[in-house]
C-alpha cells in the first residue's frame, strides 16, 4: 500500500512538471507569434468592450455557416430535402467543384480558427476580471449561436438518426429492438447514416417522449422534424446557461466566468447546437439538478438529474454524488445510507414515470454500448486494442482478430474508469465534489470505448464552475481540440492544395495564417496578467 501511494506521489509529481511545462511553452509561442505579444497589459478599463468579441465571434460563425452550406460541403449532409438551403440541385450530384469544395473548407476552418482564439481570449479576460454583465453576455449568446441555428445540421449525421427514431415511437416500433431502417422508403430514412441504420437506440425513455412528441406535432414531416430536434438543443443550451449561473453562484464563483467557459463554450455551439446532438439535454438537465443539489434543495437535484439519465445513462454518475454528499463530508457510511435510499426512489419513479410515457420499457439499458461499433483511434481503449492487433499481424500472426482484443482493452478502460470514478467519489469531499464529479465524468468519455467531442460537454460544462488550478488550462485545450476531433476536411483540403493552381494556394494559405495573426483589438491585453511592477497598491 505504502508502495502504491509513493508511485501515486511520483506520477503526480511527473505530471505536474510535465503540464508546467506545456503550459508555459504556449503561453510563450501567444507572445511571440500573435498579436498579443504587441500589447503591454494594463490596468482593466471595464466592460465597454464586449461588443468587440461579440461582433468577431458573430464574423467567425458566419463563415462557419457559409463553408458549411456549399452543396458539395464535407461538414454536412449533401442530399435532397434535408435543409432548407445547401443541397444538391439533382440527385445523383453532378460533378463537384474543386474550388468550391477548397473555398468550403477554407472558411469553416477560418471561422473555427477566428472563434477559437476569440473565445480563448475572452475567457482569460474574464477569468482576470469578475463581474461581467450577464445580461450582455446572454446577448453575446444569442448572437453567436444564431448562425448555427440557421445552419444544417453540421459535423454529424445523428439528427437524422434521432428524427427517424422518433417516426418509429409514432408507429409503435420500439427503438430499443428495431433500428431507423425498419420504418422501410420512409423519407426519414434516406439521410440515417447505414451505421446506425440497423441498430436499436441507446437514449433513454425521456428523450424517446420527446423526440416522439416533436414528430407528432410536426404532423410526421421529416424536414420539421429535424428543425424541432435543433430548437429542442438551442433550449437545452439555453438551460445550460441558466443552470451553469445557478451553480457558479451557489459556488461563489464568478457567473460570468463560468457563463461563458460553459454555455458559450465552441464545444457547445458547435456540436450541440450545429450538430443538434441530444447530449444538450442531459447536460441541461444534468448541471440544474447539481446546482440545486449545491443550493440545499437535494430531492429537486434528484430528479432533474434522473431526468438526465432519462435522456442517456452517464449522467446517473451525479445521482451518486449528490447522495453521497447529501450530508456533508462529515457523515459516517451508516449515515449515508438514508440518502442513498431516497435517490434510489426518486431515481426509480422518476425513470419509471417516463418509461411509462414513453411506452417502451427499459430495453435500452441493454443498448447502452451499441457505439461500440465505432473503432476510432481519438478512444484510447480502442486504439490499443487496435496498435496491438496491428502489431501482431505484423509479426505474422493474422489468425488474431481485432474484436477479442478490443473486448478486453475497452472492459479495461471502463474498469479503471469505474475505478477512477469510485475514488473521486469517497475522496471528492477534499478537491469538492462537483469538481470531483465533473473529472469522473471526463474520465468516462476518455476510458470509453468511443470518444466524440460532444461527449466532452458533460464535464467541461461543470468543471467551469468548480475548476481549480491547473483544470483551467486542460478546459480550455479540450474545449479548444475537441470540435477538431474527427472533424472533416483536413485531408482533402492538404490534398486539394497539393494540386491546385498557386494562386489558389496562396489563397488558402493567407486566408488562414491570416485569421490566426489577425489583431483582434485592445481588449485582448486585458486577457494577460499584468506585470508586477505595473500593479497598484
Amino acid at each position: 500500500m505504502i508502495r502504491l501511494k509513493s508511485w501515486a506521489i511520483a506520477v503526480r509529481r511527473t505530471y505536474e512538471r510535465v503540464a508546467s511545462k506545456f503550459e508555459s511553452g504556449v503561453q510563450l509561442l501567444e507572445r511571440r507569434y500573435t498579436p498579443l505579444g504587441r500589447f503591454t497589459p494594463g490596468p482593466f478599463e471595464g466592460w465597454s468592450f464586449l461588443w468587440q468579441p461579440a461582433v468577431l465571434g458573430f464574423v467567425a460563425m458566419c463563415l462557419i455557416l457559409a463553408g458549411g452550406s456549399f452543396t458539395n460541403s464535407p461538414f454536412k449532409f449533401d442530399m435532397l430535402n434535408t435543409w432548407f438551403f445547401g443541397e444538391p440541385s439533382s440527385y445523383p450530384a453532378g460533378p463537384s467543384s474543386e474550388t468550391k469544395f477548397l473555398l468550403s473548407i477554407m472558411l469553416v476552418y477560418g471561422g473555427l480558427l477566428l472563434l477559437m482564439r476569440v473565445w480563448l481570449r475572452l475567457a482569460e479576460v474574464m477569468k482576470l476580471h469578475p463581474g461581467a454583465s450577464l445580461k450582455s453576455l446572454w446577448w453575446m449568446l444569442l448572437l453567436w449561436a444564431t448562425p448555427m441555428i440557421a445552419a444544417p445540421p453540421m459535423f454529424s449525421r445523428d439528427v437524422f438518426s434521432y428524427a427517424a427514431q422518433g417516426e418509429m415511437t409514432s408507429y409503435h416500433l420500439s427503438p430499443y429492438i428495431l433500428g431507423p431502417f425498419s420504418l422501410g422508403s420512409s423519407p426519414y430514412v434516406t439521410p440515417v447514416d447505414p451505421l446506425w441504420g440497423n441498430t436499436p437506440a441507446p437514449y433513454g425513455p425521456f428523450f424517446l417522449f420527446l423526440d416522439g412528441s416533436i414528430d407528432r406535432i410536426t404532423r410526421h414531416n421529416q424536414l420539421a422534424t429535424v428543425v424541432g430536434l435543433r430548437l429542442l438543443e438551442v433550449f437545452a443550451v439555453a438551460m445550460i446557461g441558466y443552470g451553469i449561473v445557478l451553480l457558479a453562484r451557489a459556488m461563489n464563483r464568478d457567473p460570468g466566468e463560468a457563463f461563458v467557459l460553459a454555455a458559450m463554450n465552441p464545444l457547445v455551439l458547435l456540436t450541440l447546437i450545429g450538430g443538434a446532438h441530444n447530449d444538450a439535454i442531459m447536460t441541461g438537465f444534468l448541471v440544474v439538478g447539481i446546482a440545486l443539489a449545491v443550493k440545499r434543495h437535494p430531492v429537486w437535484g434528484l430528479f432533474f438529474v434522473s431526468c438526465a439519465t432519462a435522456i442517456k445513462a452517464p449522467a446517473a454518475l451525479g445521482l451518486a454524488f449528490i447522495a453521497w454528499n447529501w450530508l456533508g463530508p462529515k457523515a459516517s457510511v451508516r449515515e449515508r445510507i438514508r440518502p442513498i435510499l431516497i435517490a434510489v426512489v426518486v431515481a426509480g419513479t422518476t425513470l419509471a414515470l417516463w418509461t411509462e410515457l414513453a411506452g417502451f420499457g427499459f430495453g435500452w439499458v441493454k443498448n447502452l454500448l451499441s457505439n461500440g461499433t465505432v473503432r476510432s483511434w481519438a478512444a484510447p481503449a480502442t486504439g490499443v486494442g487496435m496498435a496491438i492487433t496491428n502489431t501482431l499481424h505484423a509479426l505474422g500472426l493474422h489468425s488474431i482478430s481485432l474484436s477479442p482484443i478490443l473486448s478486453v482493452t475497452r472492459f479495461i478502460g471502463l474498469l479503471a474508469a469505474v475505478g477512477f470514478a469510485v475514488w473521486l467519489l469517497i475522496y471528492g469531499e477534499r478537491r469538492g465534489w462537483v469538481r470531483s464529479l465533473a473529472v469522473a465524468l471526463l474520465l468516462f468519455v476518455e476510458l470509453g470505448p468511443v470518444v466524440q467531442p460532444w461527449y466532452f460537454a458533460w464535464g467541461l460544462v461543470l468543471l467551469a464552475a468548480s475548476y481549480q488550478g491547473r483544470e483551467h488550462f486542460w478546459l480550455l485545450a479540450l474545449s479548444i481540440a475537441g470540435p477538431f476531433i474527427g472533424l472533416p476536411g483536413g485531408r482533402e483540403l492538404l490534398a486539394g492544395l497539393v494540386h491546385s493552381n498557386p494562386l489558389l494556394i496562396a489563397l488558402a494559405v493567407g486566408v488562414l495564417g491570416g485569421v490566426l495573426v489577425l489583431p483582434m483589438g485592445r481588449w485582448t491585453q486585458w486577457s494577460w496578467p499584468e506585470q508586477p511592477s505595473e500593479i497598484s497598491v
